[in-house]
């Protein structure tokens, strides 16, 4: 088979056709390593994993962070990312990047798509590369140099967003809560490009400023950076996987298939300090 990478957008994203994931060559996966650090977030077509075969992809690129909140599998490794016919709540909901409130956040997310609706349950997704790139100098150089502070008490506390919905049940480790504080525009490890680092999932205030002196900036950045020209979306199918880079994207789980069971399986994989 011969490997092609076919772009998603201008800005965001990649398919990468032709591979199978459980036989792949290791020049095969420096292409895939090349359009994961370009895109942000890499997809691939009919592939058909099992659980075992979805963990060694994963530690392919680095060790597993075991998820505090999500419900395991029978492999602790893999959390499950499921909504019942019955729920209303998703998980995901929202434009996000998963585990910036870590001190050392996340590299990446391995979604392997199990039980799909029909229709509906795309994952849209947003470039910070390119986000960042289209700031004005002037913004630039604000930003230069700042931080700001990340936590998922509001999401997975005792009196967070899921615990009070039809999600709070199936999750657990509220007491797990977390915060940490993060350069607001990063040097990607891998790509060497600038991002931008704040998500409107968990960023609460610039470090040294108030709430309310940060909201109007981050607000703005917010908005500025779900421009559709910095998305992509992704459709489902079966033996779809997405592998996306928090460092560099954010992503958003539409909630469109009430009345329909929706699970995926997701590994995430550790990663490092932000500079």
């Amino acid at each position: 088979m011969t490997i092609e990478v076919r772009k998603m957008t201008g800005a965001c994203g990649a398919e990468v056709l032709g591979v199978d994931l459980t036989k792949l060559s290791n020049s095969d996966m420096e292409t895939v390593r090349q359009t994961y650090a370009d895109y942000g977030v890499v997809f691939f077509r009919d592939q058909q994993l099992t659980p075992q075969d979805h963990i060694a992809f994963a530690r392919r690129w680095g060790d597993i962070v075991v998820n505090k909140f999500f419900t395991p599998t029978e492999n602790p490794e893999i959390a499950e990312v499921r909504k019942e016919k019955e729920q209303t709540t998703n998980i995901g909901g929202g434009w996000h990047t998963d585990h910036s409130y870590d001190v050392e956040p996340a590299m990446g997310s391995v979604l392997v798509a199990r039980n799909l609706p029909e229709e509906g349950g795309d994952t849209l997704f947003a470039s910070m590369y390119a986000a960042y790139d289209a700031l004005s100098p002037g913004l630039k150089t604000t930003l230069e140099g700042m931080r700001a502070v990340h936590s998922n008490a509001h999401v997975f506390g005792a009196a967070g967003v899921y615990k009070s919905s039809d999600q709070g049940g199936g999750f657990k480790g509220e007491n797990l809560v977390s915060d940490a504080t993060h350069p607001v525009v990063i040097t990607h490890p891998m790509s060497g490009r600038k991002a931008l680092y704040v998500n409107p999932g968990f960023t609460l205030h610039f470090e040294g400023w108030t709430f309310q002196e940060s909201r109007p900036l981050l607000d703005y950045l917010f908005a500025h950076a779900v421009k559709p020209e910095f998305t992509c979306r992704f459709r489902w199918q079966p033996g779809s996987v997405a592998f996306w880079d928090n460092r560099a994207t954010w992503h958003y789980a539409a909630n469109d298939y009430h009345g329909h069971q929706r699970l995926m399986h997701r590994i995430t994989i550790a990663g490092g300090p932000l500079n």
